[in-house]
């Protein structure tokens, strides 16, 4: 009988792979492209050109920075930041945080809201009312988007920002009146008064947002993955790089909006001879008038993609900040209804729209510096962080960051009664 002769092949071994972490970024990066950031960066490029640019930079570098921490304390630990604040602080401090957030998700959602029933307004010219209903119900479509699949809801904030993102850049260049010697000098750190040391502010709130921050790291957790078990020694290598991957990519081109939104403004500015000073009402109004209506459609779009894409981000972080800090969880639907009642009272009681934006980012400056110290406090604990825990350097960059943001904050009070 015939021998068949077995040929030895060496075993092939699969390459260790990560299940998909690029995403969560994406989403976080919508609320830094929201109406609050359309409002700053606007008043900011009409009143005071190309002036703070730099603060958008400096901004989006510690917001970078953060929301990569934020993503690797979800996939470290498998909790959130606010759940990580139950667990390991004592009641009271965890109530307290809570208020603080709850406050921080209140004033984002109040900017996105406004923002939407603006674009709805622009649009179709929808009074107040039907403008604020409508605003709630496409808030709450996206929400059951994500219930029906995390890849979905993914895909759909992903466009949205590229919505924001081409019809930012589309005014840009269809507007003109830009300097490419002014947009190079903005990098250089100055300040000219007060009122550019409250919009400097306003740009930080806008631009590092806390809410984000609880919300990255609730969407960064992977129940089904646990690094050690998928791809043993090397799996820290390889989480960092794709975590790169994912908030260079999505901060990296939210970041880029912001400096467009700056450009825009100082250009609709230029071109009107400083006859328009940032409202956004009157910015489409100028577009239209002066660039033609190509432009302004696609300024009301944007700012329509903005303000929904981002609503049902701010409601998804309060469900996620009531459910880690308390342990409580309530309908989605239910908690949009109450957050966005001050929204309506104020469209109701004719609030001028872009002052209110531009306060509820300077609002939101206060709570960076919380969120941004919690991190940086678990962040480099490695027990709990394991290979993922921080490096020194990166704590102590960090935490300047964070002084330098509750320095800001600080100075509000004095700087109002200046």
């Amino acid at each position: 009988m015939d021998q068949v002769a077995v040929v030895d092949r060496p075993v092939q071994r699969r390459k260790p792979r990560l299940p998909p972490l690029v995403g969560p970024a994406v989403v976080a990066a919508v609320a830094y492209v929201d109406p609050g950031n359309v409002a700053t960066n606007l008043t900011a490029g009409a009143t005071k050109g190309y002036l703070l640019v730099w603060v958008v930079v400096a901004a989006s570098l510690v917001a970078l920075l953060v929301q990569f921490q934020a993503a690797k304390l979800g996939i470290a630990t498998g909790r959130s930041l606010p759940e990580l604040c139950r667990e390991r602080l004592p009641r009271w401090a965890g109530r307290l945080l809570w208020g603080q957030a709850e406050l921080v998700v209140l004033a984002t959602d109040l900017a996105e809201f406004v923002g939407a029933a603006i674009g709805l307004r622009l649009l179709f010219g929808l009074p107040v009312a039907p403008a604020a209903l409508v605003t709630a119900v496409l808030s709450m479509a996206l929400l059951e988007l994500r219930r029906r699949g995390r890849r979905r809801f993914e895909v759909c904030t992903a466009a949205a920002l590229l919505l924001v993102g081409a019809g930012v850049l589309y005014d840009v260049f269809a507007v003109g009146h830009q300097s490419a010697a002014g947009l190079t000098g903005g990098l250089l750190p100055r300040l000219h008064g007060v009122d550019s040391a409250l919009l400097a502010m306003g740009i930080v709130g806008a631009t590092v947002m806390p809410h984000a921050i609880y919300l990255h790291s609730a969407l960064a957790v992977r129940p089904e993955f646990r690094v050690a078990d998928a791809i043993g020694a090397r799996a820290p290598r390889l989480v960092r790089r794709a975590l790169r991957l994912d908030c260079g990519v999505a901060l990296g081109g939210a970041a880029v909006v912001n400096v467009a939104m700056i450009a825009l403004g100082a250009g609709l500015g230029a071109l009107t001879a400083g006859g328009w000073t940032g409202d956004i009402v009157a910015a489409h109004g100028e577009i239209a008038a002066r660039v033609g209506g190509a432009a302004a459609l696609a300024f009301a779009v944007a700012l329509l993609a903005s303000g929904v894409s981002s609503s049902g981000i701010g409601t998804l972080a309060g469900d996620f900040v009531m459910q880690g800090f308390l342990g409580w969880q309530i309908p989605s639907r239910v908690r949009r209804i109450i957050t966005m009642l001050p929204a309506i009272a104020a469209l109701l009681l004719g609030a001028p729209l872009t002052t209110l934006l531009v306060l509820s980012q300077i609002v939101l400056a206060l709570g960076v510096p919380v969120a941004l110290f919690l991190l940086v406090h678990f962040c480099r604990d490695r027990s709990l962080m394991g290979g993922l825990v921080n490096a020194a350097a990166t704590t102590r960059i960090a935490a300047a960051a964070g002084f330098v943001v509750a320095g800001v904050g600080l100075s509000l009070p004095v700087l109002l009664l200046v």
